[in-house]
Formats: C-alpha cells, sequence, structure tokens
C-alpha cells in the first residue's frame, strides 16, 4: 500500500480521494491543515485517525509515504519541498508552481531526495487523450492546435458584490490563466513542445488577475491557439487541425467524445470508455510510478512542467499579472 497524506482541505482534494480510492494500492492515512478544527472535519469524512496542524510533524510523519498537494498555487513550491525533504513522494495539483524557478527548485529537490515529484494534471492520462496520441498521424502534418476552456466561476459573482476569493487573488497566484488556461496550454505542450514565441492577452480584474485572456503560439510548422475565461462560459469544441483531418474532442480539460474527421468528409469516432472521475488516472500512474520505484513520469515528465512554468509565466508577463511569489524565494 502506498500511504497518502493530504494537504489543502477542499472540494478538489475530496475529488481526488473518491478517485484513488478506487486504486487498490491506495491507503489515506493522514491530514495536514492549518487549522486542528478544519483538519478534524475534514479526517472525519474519510475515517482518517491522524490529523496535523504543524508542516514540519507532518512531513517527519512514519505514517505517510506520498502526499497529495491541493494548497493554493502560491504554497505549492514550499509545501512540496518541504514533503520532499522528509523522504515523501509528492503529487501537487496544477499549475506546478507560482513561476518557473520556483519549479527549477522542486525538480532540484526532487532528483536530490531520490523522491517521485508529479503535476497533477489530469488530461494526459486519460484515455481519451492516449486515443489522441494514438491517432494523431492519421490527419496527417499538423497545422493548428486549437483549445478553448471558458468557465464561468461561481465564486465571480462574490467578485461582483465586492468579496474577493482566492480564486481571483494574487498573493495565490490565482487567476484564469493558472486555473483553467493550463488545461488548454499542457496537451499542446506535450504533444507539440515547447512553442518558439507566444503572444497573449487578457482582462485584467481589479484584484490584480486575468478574469479571461487568448494566447497564439508559433511554432516552426504550426500555429496554437488558446481562449480561457473564468467570467464567462464557451460551448466550442476544440480541435487540432491537420492537412488530412482534424480530430475534435468536446472538452480539452477531460475529452469524453473525440473523433477525426478527413478531408474527405469523412469521420471516425476515436472515443474510449472512461471514469467519470477522471481524476482515477493520474492517481493510478502516480501510485504505479511509487510501486515500480520511478522517480519521474514518463507523461507528466520534468521537462514538461518546467516549459509549461516558463510559458505561463511568459503569458502572465505581457498581459502584465504579477504574482508575489515573483519577488520571494521559497
Amino acid at each position: 500500500m502506498v500511504r497518502f497524506g493530504i494537504i489543502g482541505t477542499n472540494w478538489i482534494t475530496e475529488k481526488f480521494i473518491n478517485a484513488a480510492s478506487e486504486v487498490d494500492d491506495f491507503s489515506l492515512t493522514a491530514i495536514y491543515s492549518r487549522t486542528q478544527e478544519r483538519a478534524t472535519e475534514f479526517a472525519d469524512k474519510f475515517n482518517v485517525d491522524r490529523t496535523y496542524t504543524s508542516l514540519a510533524e507532518f512531513v517527519q510523519s512514519d505514517d505517510v509515504d506520498a502526499v497529495y498537494i491541493a494548497s493554493p498555487t502560491s504554497f505549492h513550491a514550499e509545501h512540496a519541498i518541504a514533503c520532499m525533504k522528509g523522504g515523501k513522494h509528492v503529487i501537487v495539483e496544477k499549475a506546478l508552481a507560482s513561476n518557473s524557478e520556483e519549479v527549477k527548485l522542486m525538480i532540484e529537490t526532487a532528483k536530490q531526495n531520490n523522491v517521485l515529484l508529479m503535476e497533477a494534471l489530469k488530461t494526459t492520462h486519460v484515455p481519451n487523450y492516449k486515443a489522441i496520441k494514438d491517432n494523431l498521424h492519421k490527419i496527417g502534418t499538423v497545422r493548428r492546435y486549437f483549445a478553448s476552456y471558458c468557465q464561468y466561476s461561481s465564486r465571480y459573482d462574490s467578485y461582483k458584490e465586492g468579496t474577493v476569493l482566492n480564486a481571483f487573488k494574487p498573493e495565490f497566484s490565482n487567476g484564469s490563466l493558472m486555473d483553467i488556461g493550463i488545461y488548454c496550454i499542457y496537451p499542446m505542450i506535450n504533444l507539440f513542445g515547447k512553442p518558439t514565441k507566444l503572444s497573449a492577452n487578457g482582462l485584467m480584474l481589479k484584484s490584480g488577475v486575468d478574469g479571461q485572456g487568448s494566447v497564439i503560439f508559433d511554432y516552426e510548422n504550426l500555429n496554437g491557439v488558446v481562449m480561457f475565461s473564468k467570467i464567462s462560459n464557451s460551448y466550442v469544441q476544440s480541435e487540432i487541425q491537420g492537412e488530412k483531418g482534424s480530430i475534435l474532442l468536446d472538452s480539452i480539460s477531460e475529452p469524453t467524445h473525440v473523433e477525426i474527421k478527413y478531408k474527405d468528409g469523412s469521420t471516425e469516432d476515436l472515443t474510449q470508455n472512461q471514469k467519470s472521475n477522471t481524476m482515477y488516472y493520474e492517481a493510478k500512474a502516480f501510485i504505479e510510478l511509487i510501486m515500480n520505484n520511478q522517480t519521474e513520469s514518463l507523461i507528466n515528465t520534468f521537462e514538461n512542467s518546467l516549459n509549461i512554468a516558463i510559458v505561463l509565466e511568459q503569458a502572465r508577463k505581457q498581459m502584465g499579472v504579477v504574482f508575489p511569489a515573483d519577488q520571494s524565494k521559497v
């Protein structure tokens, strides 16, 4: 069994635990929170006996082999580095960190302590994404990658009423690009590598983060276009356009329907059966890596995570989004 501790007691953590609980080698043994009340409340939901309010005690616990980290992004590097120095494997919610310097330090710490570090970007592990990769050759030379993820945030209503919640605070390294734009960009870099240049635009909110944005990416032989928003919805499909046809997917974050439309008008359904809680696949992959004594994912690689961090940083700079974490060292 891989005994898990948890940092970050929120809805995404509950979803991860529910998904990971379907993996045979998963065991939840400890909860960390800044307050005992919240730690106890969350632990009771999952019948966990051990709770911690001291990070130092948590990372030295003999009851934990691996840690799922879903604290605000601005704390990812601090929490992950402390856990890895304590000999724990870590899976860290996207975005992996606030900026590329933090990501570099996290990767260095993982290597120094011979532990597994993996970014919890679920898309690249789901069966329907694998179907895209396995069939990409069928559309010929790829000329354009287009991804859209625009989802009106329930927290935006509070924002408009004058209450700025964490999702719209720069001190937590948040905003539309970091929260959901990454779902558009990560698959692109996973498939085609780091772009040669980018041009980003964003609609800035008074709180100091982007409410929505778009980025155009240049590669040697193709272009990438992504749109993302936390202040409006979009219902358009994402697609990868090739000279022989296009791959259409209904959702870039967790595709449930994938098909090829060839230039002659014919279609091919690539859709695979997959679990409704798609976090299962990243949890399973992470646990299998630990069981096999591997310290880097072959899918969500260190190189991919670092390239993502660099691209997000460049896009933020062009949009005018600055985080306090950019000025500090872990």
